[in-house]
């Protein structure tokens, strides 16, 4: 009776993660998609490169907003009830961007769109480690980002190419069904969990503004900013240094995307068995990955090897990030995980706008480099944290 009651459990939490999944599949579309759909976006709304290009900036900064401002207003919700209503706003954005007769009417579906991003991940989050035992937190909530990794393995080389074929509408269009599937499932197989009970919204906010929370949000900014400003760059680098021809490029991206899944996986089931050492061993990892990357930039087949380790490494950091904050924030989770949420896109903000101006000033490679210098940062932000509880206790 027992192993039938644990079984159907198992069940119901895999049903409900691969809900969670399919949320986050929807929403990483969106967030990526334009990078292969810009061209076409600024020729049909007549616009210039750069301005199609602050659609991505537009989003990235209101995920930010989103992840402060929305997040709070959810908490006296039931978790599910909370996510289906984000996964609601999810689907109006890009349904209003499938029917965006102007740029300023596809910037206002981005931006709407993008609101739900932090609170879905964040609230996400808590729900998938709550539906699993304590020792199993980490590889469920790898498991909810394991859609993000597939959105850009699988959904956003799909996306362009039903962009092209069709026009970029209906890559919004496709996006939105997706979004009302995910929704459905939220509603059907999340369990009814009650709404949790952490105290007074102010010192929610206060335990998230202690040293160790803040500390832990500097350092996702601070190794995503790393990650995510590098890889912006990296197909001049790869055409222009590397010397691979065009139509490789999106080859290595699914190489780099293979490593995106396959590092996600591993740093999920590492980080339940030793957070502390998993985390520290990705965060040293990273800045040589990069510098690796930099140095063997004009070979191709060991580029090939970086850029997958970049995949690997990078993204088997998340579910670590994510856990040491709720470790620190345990009587402010959902707060604390948005605010988390929120510090990857601010990162890749600084990240892409730090890689930008290094590749405008001294060539193709110096993003990679900035990149390392950034997450070199985060690497000094842990030991500093960690040094200074040591000095604490």
């Amino acid at each position: 009776m027992l192993l039938t009651t644990r079984r159907s459990a198992d069940h119901r939490s895999r049903a409900g993660l691969a809900a969670l999944s399919l949320g986050s599949f929807g929403i990483g579309l969106t967030e990526f998609i334009l990078a292969g759909l810009l061209s076409p976006v600024a020729r049909d709304l007549d616009v210039s490169l750069s301005a199609a290009g602050q659609l991505v900036t537009g989003y990235a900064l209101a995920v930010v907003v989103g992840a402060v401002a929305l997040t709070p207003l959810l908490l006296h919700r039931p978790p599910r009830n909370a996510l289906v209503l984000l996964m609601g706003l999810f689907v109006a954005g890009n349904l209003l961007s499938a029917f965006a007769p102007d740029y300023s009417s596809l910037m206002v579906g981005r931006v709407i769109a993008a609101l739900c991003h932090g609170g879905f991940f964040g609230i996400g989050a808590v729900v998938a480690g709550d539906m699993v035992r304590p020792d199993r937190r980490a590889g469920a909530i790898a498991g909810m980002f394991a859609g993000l990794t597939l959105a850009n393995v699988l959904g956003v080389p799909l996306g362009t190419l039903v962009g092209q074929q069709y026009g970029w509408r209906a890559t919004f269009w496709l996006i939105t069904l997706v979004g009302v599937i995910a929704l459905v499932a939220l509603r059907t197989v999340v369990p009814r969990l009650p709404p949790r009970n952490d105290g007074p919204l102010r010192s929610q906010f206060a335990m998230v503004t202690a040293r160790p929370v803040l500390a832990s949000i500097a350092l996702t900014a601070a190794v995503f900013g790393g990650v995510f400003g590098a890889f912006t760059y990296i197909e001049p680098l790869l055409t222009s240094v590397s010397g691979f021809d065009e139509a490789a490029v999106p080859w290595l991206l699914v190489l780099f995307g293979v490593g995106l899944v396959v590092g996600n996986v591993i740093g999920g089931r590492a980080a339940d068995r030793n957070l502390a050492v998993t985390l520290a061993t990705l965060v040293t990892l990273l800045p040589l990955v990069l510098a690796g990357l930099a140095l063997v930039s004009s070979h191709r087949v060991p580029t090939a090897i970086a850029l997958t380790l970049l995949g690997l490494v990078g993204f088997a950091t998340v579910a670590p990030l994510q856990l040491r904050v709720l470790s620190y924030a345990a009587r402010a989770p959902i707060i604390a995980s948005a605010t988390n949420i929120a510090a990857f896109n601010l990162g890749n903000t600084i990240g892409v706008a730090a890689g930008g101006y290094a590749l405008a000033g001294f060539g193709l490679v110096a993003p990679v480099w900035t990149g390392a210098c950034l997450c070199l940062l985060g690497f000094l932000l842990l030991v500093v944290s960690t040094l200074s509880r040591k000095a604490r206790r």
